[in-house]
């Protein structure tokens, strides 16, 4: 199982996140691309909250693939395009994810794609 580490040292986390995780010996490990607010059709969510909550959807299938759960997400990093999106960008990880693994939130001026308003990476292990 994974470790989460909050120390005392160090100030209490600022959102719904832990300050480390220890991965055990011999785990497996998943690392997953950008997710974006895609459904499985093809077409783009609208608006920032849809876009957050499809990308952790879109997080939860491909983990459920290599049979694991949002449990196992041991880094997660995202990217709004805006502070403004923040909010949304919570809400739908504690929603759809329900975990508060070590992550970090960059506010960003654009993705890649022009629709895009969130990008989330994650990375996965599972003893």
């Amino acid at each position: 199982m994974n470790r989460i580490y909050n120390p005392e040292g160090v100030h209490t986390p600022v959102g719904n996140y832990h300050h480390g995780c220890e991965v055990p010996v011999g785990a497996r490990w998943l690392m997953l691309a950008g997710q974006v607010g895609v459904k499985p059709d093809g077409t783009w969510a609208e608006g920032a909250a849809a876009q957050a909550e499809q990308a952790c959807r879109n997080i939860v299938a491909i983990l459920a693939e290599a049979d694991m759960g949002p449990e196992d997400i041991v880094k997660l990093v995202t990217y709004p395009v805006g502070a403004e999106h923040i909010p949304a960008v919570r809400a739908a990880r504690d929603e759809v994810l329900g975990v508060a693994p070590p992550a970090t939130l960059i506010v960003v001026p654009a993705l890649a794609v022009p629709e895009a308003l969130i990008e989330i990476e994650a990375i996965a292990a599972k003893a």
